[in-house]
Formats: C-alpha cells, sequence, structure tokens
C-alpha cells in the first residue's frame, strides 16, 4: 500500500482551525477548505510512486482491479476530501449523468474554455456526494415542504417577502417551489439586496429556526442565495451521521469537520452564496422540484465490524471501523481499490502506523489488514 501525501485547498470559505486540529500541527492563520485523497487531476494525492494520477495510468487494471476498470475506466471512480467548513459554502446542485454529458458536449461544441468562469460543465460525469460528519455539521438538503417554507419567510415580516410566501401557498408543488426559486434568481438586484438586509436584520432579532439564516446572511450580505435557503431544509449532523446528495438536489454546508467523497467530477451549478457564475436556466433545468426529508443516513454495523454508509451509487463505497484497544485484527483485502484514512487514534495498516488526517492507497488485490485503537475509514467502489 502507498502512502499519500496530500493537497489541502485554501477556499475562502474554510475553517483555519479545523484540520490543523486533526493533524495535530499549529494553525497557519490562513483558512484550510479542503484535504483531497484521491487521483483527480487537479491535485492528486502523491506516493513514493509518483501522483496517484500516474500510478493509476501507468498500470490501471493492477491499481484498480479489471472489474472496476470494465465498469468505469481506467481512472479512480472517487475523490475523499477531509472537508472544513468554516463559512458557509455555496448553494449548489450537481446534474445526472445523462445531463452532465449533454451538458458537457454542448459547451464543447460552442468552444467554452474548460476554465472560463461562466463555464457550467468541467467533463461528462455526475458528482453524487456524501458526508460523514467527524464534528457536529450544519448544512441544508433539499426543499422543505412548500408551505413550511411559507410559514418560515412569513414569520420575518417583510413586506416584500409577500410574494413568495403567495407563490408557496399555489399547487402544485413543484410548481411552486419553481417559480419562487425563479423569482428570487431573477429579482432586481437592488430591491433583492432591500429584501435580504431586512430579512436578516428579522433573522437575528428571532433567533432560534432562523439563526443558521442570520449566521449566512452575515457572510454574505445582499445575496439572493440567503432567500433561496430559507427554501430548504436544515440539518444538524452528529459525529457518525451523513447526507447523501443526489443529483439534482439543493443543498450547501454550513459549518463542521466531515468526510466527504465524491464520483470524481468538477460539475456544480450555484444557486447563490457566492460570487462566482450563476446561470438560472441551467440550474432551473438541473434542479428537482420536489419536497423532501434531509435523509439523514446512520451506519449499518456487520458483525465483522465494519459500518457501511448505504448509498445508490456503486462509484463510491464509504465505511468505517472504530477499533477498540486490543481488538482483533481487521482484513480489508479487497478486489477493488481502496484509500484508507484513519479520523482517531493510532491505526496499523500492514505495519504502517497512521495518525488522525494520515491515509494510504491499496491497490486492487493487495493485502490490507488493519488493527489498533482509533477510527479508520474505508473509500473503494461496487463492481
Amino acid at each position: 500500500m502507498d502512502r499519500l501525501d496530500n493537497t489541502i485547498r485554501p477556499y475562502a470559505w474554510g475553517s483555519t482551525t479545523a484540520i490543523p486540529a486533526l493533524l495535530g500541527v499549529e494553525p497557519s492563520g490562513e483558512p484550510q477548505a479542503e484535504m483531497w485523497m484521491g487521483a483527480h487531476p487537479g491535485a492528486p494525492s502523491r506516493t513514493a510512486r509518483g501522483t496517484l494520477v500516474e500510478v493509476v495510468d501507468a498500470d490501471p487494471e493492477r491499481e484498480l482491479g479489471a472489474a472496476a476498470v470494465a465498469k468505469f475506466g481506467p481512472r479512480l471512480p472517487f475523490l475523499l476530501k477531509i472537508l472544513a467548513a468554516g463559512a458557509p459554502l455555496s448553494l449548489q446542485v450537481h446534474p445526472n449523468l445523462q445531463q452532465a454529458k449533454e451538458g458537457y458536449e454542448d459547451e464543447e461544441r460552442r468552444g467554452i474554455p474548460v476554465d472560463a468562469p461562466h463555464r457550467n460543465y468541467k467533463d461528462a460525469n455526475h458528482k453524487p456526494e456524501l458526508i460523514c460528519a467527524l464534528t457536529e455539521f450544519d448544512g441544508l438538503c433539499g426543499f422543505r415542504d412548500p408551505l413550511r417554507a411559507a410559514e418560515l419567510l412569513a414569520g420575518l415580516g417583510v413586506d416584500s417577502l409577500k410574494p413568495y410566501v403567495d407563490l408557496l401557498h399555489a399547487h402544485p408543488e413543484d410548481a411552486a417551489l419553481r417559480e419562487v426559486l425563479t423569482a428570487i434568481l431573477t429579482a432586481d438586484p437592488e430591491e433583492m439586496q432591500h429584501t435580504v438586509a431586512a430579512a436578516a436584520t428579522a433573522c437575528t432579532r428571532l433567533g432560534g429556526a432562523y439563526a443558521p439564516y442570520a449566521d449566512i446572511a452575515h457572510h454574505y450580505p445582499g445575496d439572493p442565495g440567503v432567500i433561496a435557503a430559507m427554501l430548504l431544509n436544515h440539518v444538524r449532523l452528529q459525529p457518525g451521521e451523513a447526507l447523501f446528495l443526489g443529483a439534482g438536489i439543493p443543498h450547501a454546508y454550513l459549518n463542521g469537520l466531515g468526510v466527504e467523497i465524491m464520483a470524481n467530477s468538477d460539475n456544480v451549478l450555484r444557486c447563490g452564496l457566492t460570487p462566482k457564475h450563476v446561470d438560472v436556466p441551467e440550474l432551473l433545468r438541473i434542479v428537482r422540484f420536489e419536497a423532501s426529508d434531509p435523509g439523514v443516513l446512520r451506519p449499518e454495523a456487520s458483525p465483522e465490524g465494519e459500518e457501511v454508509y448505504d448509498t445508490p451509487i456503486d462509484e463510491f463505497r464509504l465505511s468505517r471501523y472504530v477499533l477498540p484497544e486490543g481488538g482483533a485484527l481487521h482484513d480489508l483485502t479487497r478486489d477493488t481499490p481502496q484509500i484508507l484514512l484513519c479520523t482517531a487514534g493510532t491505526v496499523r495498516a500492514d505495519g504502517q502506523e497512521l495518525l488522525p488526517g494520515q491515509s494510504v492507497f491499496v491497490p486492487a488485490g493487495e493485502k490490507a489488514e488493519v488493527s489498533g485503537a482509533g477510527t479508520i475509514f474505508r473509500a473503494t467502489v461496487i463492481v
């Protein structure tokens, strides 16, 4: 197995303390948002054999296994991250596989450079993802029932929100949600700034269920995404709980430290809470306008001690082992590629000691035995 040297991305929304605390190092004072583990070309993990991209490219079947290559092609299908949100991320959705292919081909045909700020589709892949909390973790996930969203907006007592409240009482549900989100994102910018400012003041005064939106407005004053965020379910994960974000589900992470895994893609369509490009027509094509429960996931334990986060995706499979001192040796050998990540205690993986934040890549079929006293996350694929 290959010990990984991973890149930390310094996005502005990142916590300045959470990742350093996990790694046991002094904070630099700069935001540290995400640590990437995998073979994404934007920041591939480094090994003694070269970058993980180079390792996989040199012999895909040896590193990934014949079955994974046959199903997903000659690349690692997932990207694993430690994510540390110190401020809200952009409100966003991801396309399904067909939408991603169509969008990518269309932008390629129109000659839009991949690095253009108004480009939506960086690749032709979908981007389902799973976030598992290491600390208390706040997020937004999926639309509220329209009537509950109307009640929340009405409770602010802001006159300029009344048209949205009235729209949310319309039928059918999907049309009501579509009309309100469209109205919010296409409103006159100056008028929307006044609306958001009044809503933010009310959220701060009222607190309680409004407190998350007061914090969002503090970070993104005047952004229409503040009002759009109030259409969504607020959820607070406890350590070990997770959220699965499928195609078309609007979401945003607000605060906390977690392990995130996703299909290896960069495709994001933003709804707000960002200075970046918001393509309203394309966004409205991708969003699933239906009320839904956030669906908090708790791991399902096997007799062997593996706790699996069950998702409907084959590109990744995330599980964890909580290893007690003096516990049994666990054989994790598998005919698919794996990344093992320690998040607590000290774990030994085939003689290599892993401390919190340290990880290894295990090629398909290579022996992987773990022991120790700590927590280890296991990322692989389903073939």
